[in-house]
């Protein structure tokens, strides 16, 4: 009986503890070696650059607006530009903080990013453990470790502090300990926009499960991080609601962005010559035949492989496998951007749907209402970056991959191929998302 107990102990220390750092450290290993041997040894492509080894290398786009608000503090006119005010606070006080202690800019925003996102594989796992099952946490774990917008995670972005704040918020809600959703949906709100979608999530799940009033209470109180940053608008810039106009720099007008939507479908098969709306006397239309062969190529090839699966030979099998990874890697930069997009959005939100019995209310409420609210922003930039700071989506995902192990690695592989890819361009300053 003891030994037995003993052997329990250590199935579930391994697997609780090491699972979860092990994926952390091996995400770690790839995003670094693509951003600092890789892509430091490849040529300069037309619109990127060489890279120098050296922790600069993970602080490009919107590093460089958490750096001025670190180093030289919020700037906002309200003129329909740029303005670094659009950043929420929590993450650029960290990066702050750790300065005051003698930290550089970019070691302190990527212990904050890094060690964040290890917490957040940690509290993930044993929260989807108790709710969907071993085999969904391990899947969900591998799918927010690997997804290709994990890159984000691991360069001076907010993706990793904000995923953690989140999910120890959601978690906390379905294990009642509300001091802890109300702190940790505080800090989730004054640290991303998407923060917002707690606070009418909580509302909903507590509705449906029928909570006590302290579960509407902490709803409330989740706000808190959004009210204080409008309070600092409020005093230094005149407008409590400053940080919401300077949104439109971003993201021009509110609202579902029709016409961008169809850019990004009608640009996955046809590319680039697909310009709709975009170029002045252009009525749109195809002006290279090439890309969409190439891209149906590419699709029935990966259909074939799919639907024939047991009919090949392991190594034809592999081999056609293989040229699809090829052709993805090869593939230009804007076609994958598009396609992780819709993914992200129209997949995962199918699947949350799906599963929707599987997963817990909050999950269900929370997912949906970010989707809502990344569709409402007005525009169609980074939304599969934005999406993967959902986290019920990455739990749906898990989920649908548990029910089907053998696609399940296939997908992974690609996941894999496709945040290296996105590492390296990220070093090259080329936009990722």
């Amino acid at each position: 009986m003891v030994k037995t107990q003993m052997v329990i102990t250590k199935f579930i220390w391994t697997d609780d503890f090491l699972f979860p750092a092990s994926m952390w450290l091996v995400s770690r290993i790839l995003i670094g070696s693509a951003m600092l041997l890789i892509a430091p040894n490849l040529p300069a492509l037309q619109d990127g650059i060489t890279p120098h080894f050296g922790w600069g290398i993970f602080d490009a786009w919107d590093s460089v607006h958490y750096r001025a608000i670190a180093t030289e503090g919020y700037e906002f006119i309200n003129d329909g530009k740029q303005h670094n005010l659009a950043f929420f606070p929590l993450f650029p006080l960290s990066i702050f903080m750790l300065m005051k202690l003698g930290f550089s800019f970019e070691i302190a925003g990527l212990i904050i990013n890094n060690l964040a996102f290890l917490g957040t594989l940690y509290f993930l796992y044993a929260w989807v453990k108790k709710q969907c099952g071993i085999s969904a946490a391990s899947w969900t774990t591998a799918v927010i470790a690997y997804c290709p917008m994990s890159l984000f995670t691991g360069v001076i972005y907010t993706e990793g502090l904000y995923l953690l704040l989140s999910t120890m918020a959601l978690r906390a809600f379905d294990q009642k300990q509300y001091v802890w959703t109300a702190l940790c949906g505080a800090m989730a709100t004054a640290t991303r926009p998407t923060g917002m979608a707690l606070i009418p999530a909580f509302f909903i799940a507590a509705w449906q499960q029928n909570k006590p009033s302290i579960a509407y209470i902490t709803g409330l109180l989740s706000a808190t991080g959004l009210l204080l940053f409008s309070v600092y608008c409020a005093l230094n810039f005149h407008d409590f609601l400053a940080f919401i106009a300077a949104q439109k720099g971003w993201r021009p007008s509110f609202g579902f962005d029709w016409e961008g939507w169809l850019n990004m479908f009608m640009q996955i098969p046809f590319g680039n010559n697909w310009y709709f709306g975009w170029v002045e006397n252009d009525n749109g239309g195809i002006k290279d035949i090439w890309y969409p062969l190439f891209f149906s190529l590419i699709v029935i090839a990966s259909s074939c492989l799919l639907c024939w699966r047991k009919y090949f030979h392991p190594l034809a099998f592999y081999t056609v496998y293989a040229i699809v990874i090829l052709s993805l890697i090869l593939a230009d930069q804007y076609l994958i951007n598009n396609v992780l997009n819709v993914s992200m959005i129209l997949g995962s939100s199918y699947l949350l749907w799906y599963f929707r019995q599987q997963l817990t209310p909050v999950m269900v409420a929370y997912g949906f209402c970010g989707l809502g609210l990344l569709l409402a922003s007005g525009g169609t930039i980074s939304l599969s970056r934005l999406a993967y700071g959902i986290i019920p989506l990455n739990i749906a995902i898990g989920v649908w991959l548990s029910r089907y192990p053998r696609q399940a690695y296939l997908v992974m592989g690609l996941c894999i191929t496709l945040l290296g890819k996105l590492a390296v361009g990220f070093a090259q300053e080329i936009w990722v998302g």
